[in-house]
């Protein structure tokens, strides 16, 4: 038997030892040692004799088990840091049955006698805080609980989804600056799908751009005023991909991001960040949180980010003013209350520059269009957004049965936005000498959204089977306002651009777009998690009803209406094998109301239907924090949205019909030592659109093939002590930008690099605790590349970016 295979099944020989006879161990001395080992747990709910064996088996503690006291029995959840005993013990709460110690020291079940109370004894040696949950920060990489897909708090491995984390540690380590950074080592999704662009992180989860929900409430979606959100204000990023409209309502078939805000903590904290990096990189990241009072019932907390930066496009910048307070009341025992709120001001522009395919695909005599040069007007450009949001989230439990959570929160997101934009290939193309024309792009936006969402939440059993209902209803009214006017500016040369004529902005010209849309949409959802042994059944149900009403101010006031209504349903069945293994089979459902206007107010969208099948399998094994995740799935999308160039280099809209994606993702995640940190993940995928002219052509932006690996190493002994490296890399296959997938549509696949080294200074000297340096590389080779073409224009990948970053806590 190989070393590798050996190590794996000890543990697992010795837990099935362990419950078939009484262990040898007889001395005090030994029985002392493995009581005072203490250890960090996260054992969800499980059949009782599998969670008892387990933690026998990793603290090598003598137990002896009868089958008979266990038979049908489940463990409540073990999570925290614990001695062995002090586990067993919380694994019993609950089940009728005691721990009981004999003098030589080792241990047994028996039941607990008739009219005895049993006092909770869980002998827990660290802060409440060190237990995680899927609403809070991760220590390491790792993740083992999730909201996201069942809106409970779910071990990761038993959920019946593909669903990666991104923790705050593993985005510290890269230096994350967005979300388009956040997700790009994880599988199944294409980040910065039109290149480097300050305004909105760009996405396709499975082919579908997917929607953001922060707190679990959905971020408003408009045309240009999207939030973007702020990641040194987020404790965790989870991707959920696949259908999820019988939990969150309306969604998209490829997927959501589901973000978990920094909240307030009893354990007081601080840090800053000072950062400076390539172009002018300049930006500040302040933290703080703690008691209020003494006893802990009020917390604060407070996180925020000053940048003043350029970019790698000349004369535009990247500023952003943000800050995020919070503050948590806890009632009482069974009862909390935590605001949070958040204003971000973004004064930036247009990084993508919608590039002419001359000079960029196409080669020209002249050379390269410059990716620094900017080919607007600094003078007329602008992109000013103006974010603010306030909310709670509430929680009160009823009793061991019950508990009722509610999220509200009224977002409000202003924008006002000029752009200057080169001629397209297909109607104004470049002449000889690069000479090329230009419209400008005046928009005004404005997005107010309310959002609720109430849950009740109740954990029992019927007979052997034990189950987590959610009933909920939740309701969002959203109104948005959209006015864009379209207008002329003079030519400029592609390969020296110089502005030698003032742009204007049009005056006594009939906006193209110019309407107010009022969204008012209300789900009711139910949802069941059962367990009956190893076994883990879920099956939920949502209604939906959506009333969308447009007012056409350039129509004459013309309305339009929408009514509708929808049900999506979901259901996943699995297997929690003792070692470690999970395989599920799931059915998910989707359903997406169009969220943007259509040039003629007599035409209305179909609302999107999509549904998915996914087979996978998780294995973490016992007691490790490694988890590795692979799923095949089949997901079709009704009625969708393609946005094409008409005649005047305007966009339309039209809905496709009918398009197929199927895939395979692998992924890795492991605290593998204290030392060492390992994120990998590949994607193998094929989209086809089943009906229309483009019939049998790939989906756009969405690549075949893609790999990635990130892995960290930091020394704690010896003379690189507090120093470490990290290391990534990155694959993405070619892809085609435009419907009907020719070669002005089509990137070539590109492989790009980064890297990291970090120095703990406190190891230096003990006066210097909590301060660290760090110097992150994105695209450390500074490989050119495209990342998409659509047939009009291009836009280039990110170039070699460097940041040093100082940071101290206390």
């Amino acid at each position: 038997m190989s070393r590798t295979l050996d190590t794996l099944l000890r543990p697992s020989l010795l837990a099935v030892a362990i419950a078939l006879c009484t262990p040898l161990a007889s001395t005090a001395l030994i029985a002392a040692e493995q009581s005072a080992s203490v250890r960090a747990y996260n054992l969800p709910a499980a059949p009782l004799s599998s969670t008892l064996n387990q933690i026998a088996s990793q603290a090598g503690l003598a137990l002896t088990l009868n089958p008979a006291l266990a038979s049908g029995k489940t463990s409540a959840p073990v999570q925290g840091q614990f001695d062995a005993p002090g586990a067993l013990r919380e694994a019993l709460r609950g089940t009728g049955l005691q721990l009981e110690q004999s003098s030589a020291g080792t241990y047994s079940l028996v039941a607990i006698p008739e009219g005895v109370m049993a006092l909770p004894v869980t002998n827990i040696t660290g802060q409440e805080g060190n237990q995680e949950s899927a609403w809070g920060p991760v220590q390491g990489y790792l993740a083992t609980r999730t909201a996201a897909g069942t809106k409970t708090d779910t071990a990761l491995v038993e959920a019946p989804r593909s669903i990666s984390v991104a923790t705050r540690e593993q985005m510290q380590d890269r230096n994350v600056q967005n979300l388009d950074d956040a997700v790009k080592y994880m599988p199944g999704i294409v980040s910065a799908s039109y290149g480097s662009d300050t305004r909105y992180d760009w996405m396709r989860v499975r082919g579908f751009e997917p929607t953001q929900f922060l707190d679990g409430l959905p971020l408003p979606r408009g045309v240009y005023a999207n939030p973007k959100a702020e990641t040194w204000n987020l404790d965790r990023i989870a991707l959920l991909r696949g259908p999820a409209s019988s939990v969150y309502g309306q969604t998209p078939p490829g997927g959501l991001l589901d973000m978990v805000s920094r909240r307030p903590s009893a354990e007081s904290s601080n840090a800053i960040q000072v950062q400076y990096g390539s172009d002018n990189y300049r930006q500040i990241n302040f933290a703080s949180t703690g008691k209020i009072d003494d006893e802990g019932q009020f917390l604060y907390g407070v996180s925020g980010v000053v940048r003043d930066a350029g970019t790698q496009v000349d004369h535009i910048d990247n500023k952003r003013y943000n800050i995020a307070p919070s503050l948590t009341w806890n009632i009482d025992t069974d009862t909390k209350l935590t605001l949070l709120s958040q204003f971000t001001r973004d004064d930036t522009g247009t990084t993508s520059q919608f590039l002419p395919i001359q000079g960029t695909k196409i080669k020209l005599p002249q050379g390269e269009v410059s990716h620094h040069k900017n080919l607007g007007d600094p003078d007329y450009e602008f992109y000013d957004r103006t974010y603010y949001a306030l909310g709670y989230a509430f929680e009160h439990r009823f009793n061991d049965t019950w508990q009722f959570k509610q999220n509200l929160r009224y977002t409000k997101s202003e924008l006002s936005f000029q752009q200057l934009t080169v001629g397209s290939y297909i109607y104004s193309p470049a002449d000889a000498n690069g000479n090329i024309s230009r419209s400008s792009t005046n928009v005004d936006e404005d997005i107010g959204q309310f959002a609720v969402d109430n849950n009740f939440q109740a954990d029992f059993a019927t007979g052997d089977i034990t189950h987590t209902v959610l009933l909920g209803l939740d309701h969002q009214r959203t109104d948005t306002s959209f006015r864009t006017i379209y207008g002329t500016a003079s030519n400029i040369n592609i390969f020296n651009p110089i502005n030698t004529v003032p742009t204007l902005r049009p005056t006594d010209v009939t906006p193209y777009y110019d309407y107010n849309q009022k969204t008012i949409q209300t789900g009711l959802y139910a949802q069941d998690q059962m367990a009956l042994d190893n076994w883990r059944l879920t099956l939920g149900g949502r209604e939906d009803w959506v009333h969308q009403g447009t007012t056409y101010f350039n129509k004459l006031d013309a309305t339009n209406t929408d009514r509708s209504k929808n049900f999506s349903g979901n259901a996943a069945l699995s297997y929690v094998f003792d070692s470690g293994f999970v395989p599920y089979l799931s059915y998910a459902e989707s359903f997406q109301p169009a969220s943007n206007a259509s040039v003629d107010p007599v035409k209305s969208y179909k609302p999107t239907e999509g549904k998915q099948w996914e087979l996978g399998i998780k294995y973490q094994p016992p007691g490790s924090n490694t988890l590795l995740s692979a799923a095949v799935y089949d997901l079709t999308q009704k009625n969708v949205l393609v946005t094409r160039i008409g005649s005047g280099n305007q966009s339309i809209t039209d809905q496709a019909g009918e398009v197929k994606v199927k895939g395979l993702e692998l992924e890795a995640v492991s605290d593998v030592t204290e030392n060492l940190k390992v994120i990998a993940a590949y994607t193998l995928s094929k989209s086809e659109v089943q009906t229309g002219i483009y019939k049998g052509n790939r989906l756009q932006l969405i690549p075949n093939q893609q790999a990635s690996l990130w892995t960290d190493y930091t020394w704690h002994t010896g003379v690189l002590d507090g120093f470490g490296i990290g290391f990534g890399a990155r694959y993405t296959g070619n892809t085609y930008g435009d419907q009907g997938n020719t070669w002005l549509g089509k990137a070539n696949a590109y492989t790009v690099f980064d890297g990291a080294v970090h120095y703990d200074l406190g190891r230096l000297d003990n006066s210097l605790k909590g301060a660290s340096v760090k110097l992150n590389a994105t695209n450390l080779f500074n490989k050119d590349y495209i990342s998409t073409c659509d047939g009009s224009y291009c836009y280039f990948g990110d170039q070699r970016s460097v940041v040093a970053s100082a940071t101290y806590q206390w």
